[in-house]
């Protein structure tokens, strides 16, 4: 009798995704209101602490498989987040953290918005055209001739549609294979600082 085959360890399945890189050639004519009865702040930080970083991308990409910047040593993360020219925002709701957004090559003539989006438990209240619309005047300012984005078919459901809303124009796609965290590595990223 074969013995039963031992559970192999957790490695999640990769996934396949289709990847639209987009961009904006103009600055934004009407930038959308914030939605009434919400009290909202939206602070650029400076030096944002590496577990705070990873906190945002952990609460606003989980359910959208960002795991790339989660993966990252200390140093290489923080050579990217504390570079010159990388901005970082942190939306506030009623006080507590609900979404941020970053910007890299402020102050060139092309920025990229490099990630952007709510945690779940603000989603649905209309934050995230006014978001978009403040991130978009911050990558305005100074030379900016272009901004870009990219988005796949992981992402939120409605991202694509929300930048092309705002006046983003798809100008290329690619393929990407994307890895989940496994169970371990989300044990670790929980116990980290």
């Amino acid at each position: 009798m074969a013995k039963p085959e031992k559970p192999k360890a957790d490695k999640p399945r990769s996934m396949q995704a289709t990847v639209t890189h987009l961009e904006m050639t103009a600055r934004l004519r009407v930038v959308p209101v914030l939605p009434v009865n919400l009290h909202a702040t939206l602070l650029r930080t400076s030096r944002i602490p590496l577990h705070f970083y990873r906190y945002l991308q952990w609460r606003v990409g989980r359910e959208f498989h960002w795991v790339y910047r989660l993966r990252m040593a200390d140093a290489d993360l923080a050579g990217i987040i504390h570079a010159p020219g990388t901005g970082i925002w942190v939306l506030g709701i009623d006080g507590a953290p609900a979404g941020f957004f970053e910007l890299e090559g402020l102050g060139e003539a092309q920025v990229n918005l490099a990630y952007f989006g709510l945690m779940p438990h603000v989603r649905g209240r209309g934050l995230g055209p006014w978001m978009l619309g403040q991130a978009m005047e911050a990558a305005w300012q100074g030379a900016t001739t272009r901004v870009t984005v990219s988005t796949n078919t992981l992402d939120h459901s409605s991202a694509l549609q929300l930048y092309q809303r705002m006046g983003f124009s798809p100008v290329s796609q690619t393929k990407a294979i994307i890895r989940p965290l496994s169970d371990p590595e989300i044990v670790a990223l929980m116990k980290a600082e």
